[in-house]
């Protein structure tokens, strides 16, 4: 299947409230380097000649996003944020419906990855575009597994063989996505994840290998770690 002449839209649900950096800023907007968090994962799309606009899920009493440098960049549109990441997502992708044709593609980047390499974007759409259904960025594990009882004892050792750790962006066709978060939200299941959703409509998402620089900024050390790699990237 040939999507050459497809479009390609990314969105960023950027309307959570980050409760485990215990800050009273959403983790997104935390100071990255002298800029918002958020700042440096849009500029990684924008900086990409495939993407053709950006659909921003904020939250609606949102202080933070006026102050942004991409507040009023034309190519940036703003969706309303939902309860959960999946609502987020959907408000986005509604959006679209006049905008995108059912396999245009669609991108979901964390608004807290701001490491993302310009090479494994690349990858990711190079590799996913003649793809019928999409998938994402993600990492082998690579240490050894063990499942936990409540009270943290091991109750087994998990064998790492074939486990990723998914990252984003996470890349699926619009029409498949949509149908398969409206699906999930349904049925009452919020996935964590944009391929969760699309693996319960019954699809097969392919996994890209990324790097591990392309952190997620969930904990407060995680930020020290990303400004490391900021500073040192390899594009």
């Amino acid at each position: 299947m040939n999507s050459g002449s497809n479009n390609y839209f990314a969105i960023i649900p950027a309307a959570g409230v980050g409760q485990r950096m215990g800050g009273p800023i959403p983790k997104q907007y935390l100071n990255l380097n002298g800029r918002p968090v958020i700042e440096h994962s849009i500029e990684r799309l924008l900086d990409s000649p495939h993407i053709t606009s950006i659909i921003v899920a904020i939250n609606a009493t949102d202080p933070w996003w006026p102050q942004t440098v991409f507040a009023n960049n034309n190519k940036i549109l703003l969706a309303p944020g939902g309860n959960e990441r999946c609502h987020s997502v959907l408000n986005a992708l509604e959006m679209l419906n006049n905008l995108a044709n059912p396999m245009d593609w669609v991108l979901v980047h964390d608004a807290v990855r701001p490491c993302l390499r310009h090479a494994d974007l690349d990858k990711l759409i190079t590799e996913l575009t003649p793809n019928p259904v999409g998938g994402l960025l993600g990492i082998p594990v690579r240490d050894t597994m063990k499942r936990a009882a409540t009270n943290n004892s091991v109750i087994a050792t998990v064998p790492r063989d074939k486990l990723w750790h998914a990252q984003t962006p996470q890349m699926f066709r619009f029409g498949i996505l949509k149908h398969a978060l409206k699906a999930a939200i349904q049925i009452q299941k919020l996935v964590t994840d944009e391929a969760e959703a699309v693996e319960l409509a019954g699809y097969q998402p392919t996994l890209i290998s990324g790097h591990l620089d392309n952190i997620k900024i969930t904990h407060p050390e995680d930020l020290e770690l990303a400004a490391l790699f900021c500073n040192h990237r390899c594009d």
